[in-house]
């Protein structure tokens, strides 16, 4: 019966440690080294100064961030005039808590945003995780967009 009841409470006591509570604010303000901490576990991201970050944030219009405590867990931002068109930008989740459905969370989020209820579309730019988001709505036959790069075009006059 002892071993029985210590069985029980174990199992309890796992399930309660495996099950992290995540939480999500729409805030722009909390302390941009949690973002940088984060943006340095993706090769698209690794390498952005803390300045940048710091203005980006500040010129960002609507930003989603997904906490465990303390802990920035996951990111994701939008660009937008709030009627015609908003771009979604840095979607990321820390790698020891994707396959938790936060990115998830923080996409539906985004396009339920209060802020973003009017806008007609949104645009994505990703070439990875395609069935991810073809999976919220997303989709690929939208093919109409084109790159200006700074680094690599001639100083205009």
């Amino acid at each position: 019966m002892r071993d029985e009841i210590n069985s029980g409470l174990s199992v309890i006591y796992l399930a309660t440690i495996c099950q992290r509570m995540i939480s999500f604010s729409d805030s722009h303000d909390f302390d941009s080294q949690h973002l940088l901490a984060l943006f340095e576990q993706a090769d698209w991201a690794r390498g952005r100064s803390l300045k940048d970050i710091q203005r980006m944030l500040a010129e960002t219009d609507v930003a989603i961030s997904a906490w465990d405590g303390i802990t920035l867990v996951g990111f994701g931002r939008v660009l937008t005039d709030y009627v015609y068109r908003a771009s979604i930008w840095d979607v990321i989740v820390d790698v020891s808590y994707q396959d938790q459905d936060i990115g998830k969370g923080l996409v539906q989020r985004i396009l339920t945003h209060v802020s973003l209820t009017q806008v007609e579309l949104f645009w994505l730019c990703t070439r990875r995780y395609q069935g991810f988001y073809a999976a919220l709505g997303f989709s690929d036959k939208e093919q109409t967009g084109m790159v200006w790069d700074r680094q690599r075009q001639p100083p205009l006059s």
